[in-house]
């Protein structure tokens, strides 16, 4: 539950290349088109990975590409995530609904990848981690904006 508009929340979550100012995980972003985010739309990003048994990559190197985008109320993208012996194609998925006092946002991630299958527990429990983190993020930041 975000407690702000929903226009402050979604321009958050599209302009992409603003990450970084809000997400201290995304270490660098790039869209790889121009205008509003949309449908079709490539971004570029870099972001570090926790230590993981299954890999020796200390980050990821993502290209994502929109394949959904409702205005207001969901976006959906996909991409490889690619580190050091590591490739993860992911499928990430946002929904954001208008209830009394804010805007219920929810987020799920699927991630497949021969790393990712040899130990299911622990990289659910990293993306886990990951995705409360965002959410967390972007609760704060667009509540801090109001």
């Amino acid at each position: 539950m975000i407690h702000a508009p929903l226009s402050t929340i979604w321009k958050l979550q599209t302009d992409v290349e603003r990450w970084p100012s809000w997400q201290p995980p995304v270490s660098t972003i790039e869209r790889l088109d121009h205008g509003p985010l949309r449908q079709g739309s490539s971004f570029h990003w870099t972001t570090p990975i926790p230590p993981n048994p299954e890999t020796s990559a200390s980050s990821l190197d993502i290209t994502s590409t929109v394949k959904q985008l409702k205005y207001g109320a969901c976006i959906r993208w996909t991409g490889p995530a690619i580190g050091e012996g590591l490739r993860i194609d992911g499928v990430h998925v946002w929904n954001f609904t208008k209830v009394r006092g804010g805007v219920r946002v929810t987020t799920e991630e699927t991630h497949t990848g021969p790393q990712v299958e040899a130990n299911v527990p622990a990289a659910t429990e990293i993306l886990s981690q990951g995705l409360k983190s965002w959410l967390t993020d972007l609760k704060t930041t667009a509540e801090a904006a109001n």
